[in-house]
């Protein structure tokens, strides 16, 4: 046992439950907001749901500003626009409504609020000084994790480059996961999502600050997600189904909010980026490719992740007990209907090179649990092209 220190962080509130967004309005007059900016995607905003939101929070006496133009993989210039309206409109509170996307760009526009500059100014570990403004994060996927963390992720435009900013000071105040919110999601977005969910938690459990508190988030997870998500996919309609998920993806965030993530995000940040690939599928085509690289340096815990997956290696060794988990991994992004790799989504050869480099310099590849070097990380690319 090392003698290192850890913290731990996360909303001080969360809801779940069928119901439980009826709670927003009441809760953020709780928090003393007059005003709220509500950052959301077109999707959501035209099927009507941002107005519903809404409406849940004006009958709380707090006046609402819709902002739907939360773009997939956010850029600095979709901060810039939002930061723009939250001063135009004299809001002083955010409620953030949908997936990742949405929630990014809201805890960007807040963090900016609070503390001035650019959002550029923020790329990093811990860099604000002043805690953002009240924020409500209202979750409509089962996978990110946003809603419960302290990453924010941001392409810068001029770079192409996901910009990391790791600060506990874009933790949303309180988080709200209501699975009536998700039946809609359309299969393809679940499996992707539900995939970012057993990365997050794979990830942190095999990472270099995992804790005892980070890793029983992190296995709980891995147990919940191979059982329920194929049938989230299978029948969005299915309540149980979608709450468990809703449970697994907010343990993963948890855990990977504290004990960070490794190189499927440190390299699916440089697709997301150069590309604008969806996010969690660059993780799942990722996930076992980098499982395989850092097999030799965690690999009894490559043997309890098979465990937690439901595999059974009575009679295996230890090593084989880890290829038998990954194996887990890869037939299960194929029943999910994932790409088999990137060269379906129409990435090039030639920016691999380019990709690898800046993937080493994202924040989350500190905790990768093997150290590997450019070629190293071109290999992975290579093999998961």
């Amino acid at each position: 046992m090392t003698n290192k220190q850890s913290a731990f962080y996360m909303p001080s509130v969360n809801l779940f439950g069928q119901g439980s967004v009826n709670e927003a309005g009441t809760r953020l007059a709780g928090l003393g907001a007059k005003k709220a900016l509500l950052v959301t995607d077109a999707g959501l905003h035209n099927l009507g749901i941002s107005e519903n939101i809404a409406g849940i929070i004006r009958a709380a006496g707090v006046e609402v500003s819709i902002f739907p133009k939360a773009e997939p993989n956010p850029t600095d210039k979709n901060v810039e626009e939002g930061l723009d309206a939250y001063h135009s409109e004299n809001c002083d509170s955010i409620v953030t409504l949908g997936g990742g996307s949405s929630h990014d760009a809201g805890k960007g526009i807040g963090i900016v609020a609070a503390n001035g500059g650019r959002i550029h100014d923020y790329e990093g570990v811990d860099v604000s000084e002043k805690p953002m403004v009240p924020l409500i994060a209202i979750n409509t996927t089962a996978g990110t994790g946003s809603e419960v963390t302290k990453f924010t992720i941001i392409t810068d435009s001029a770079r192409k480059v996901k910009m990391a900013i790791v600060d506990k000071h874009v933790t949303p105040t309180l988080s709200i996961n209501d699975p009536d919110l998700m039946v809609g999601m359309p299969p393809a977005l679940t499996a992707a999502t539900g995939l970012d969910a057993l990365t997050h938690a794979i990830e942190a459990y095999v990472s270099t600050a995992a804790t005892p508190i980070t890793d029983a988030l992190a296995i709980q997870a891995i147990q919940i997600i191979p059982q329920y998500l194929p049938k989230a996919v299978a029948n969005g309609k299915d309540i149980e189904a979608r709450e468990q998920m809703v449970f697994a993806q907010s343990l993963a965030g948890m855990a990977f909010n504290n004990a960070s993530l490794g190189y499927v995000h440190a390299i699916a940040h440089q697709f997301g980026g150069f590309y604008n690939y969806p996010h969690g599928v660059c993780n799942a085509i990722l996930l076992p490719h980098v499982c395989k690289f850092n097999l030799i340096a965690k690999e009894e815990r490559f043997a309890d992740i098979a465990i937690a997956l439901g595999e059974n290696v009575d009679g295996l060794s230890t090593r084989e007990a880890a290829e038998k988990g990954i194996e887990k991994i890869e037939q299960m992004a194929k029943d999910l209907g994932i790409p088999s790799g990137f060269a379906e989504l129409g990435a090039k050869e030639e920016d691999i090179e380019t990709l690898a480099a800046n993937a080493m310099k994202d924040a989350t590849a500190a905790t990768n649990p093997r150290k590997p070097n450019l070629d190293e990380v071109m290999g992975i690319i290579q093999s998961a092209m």
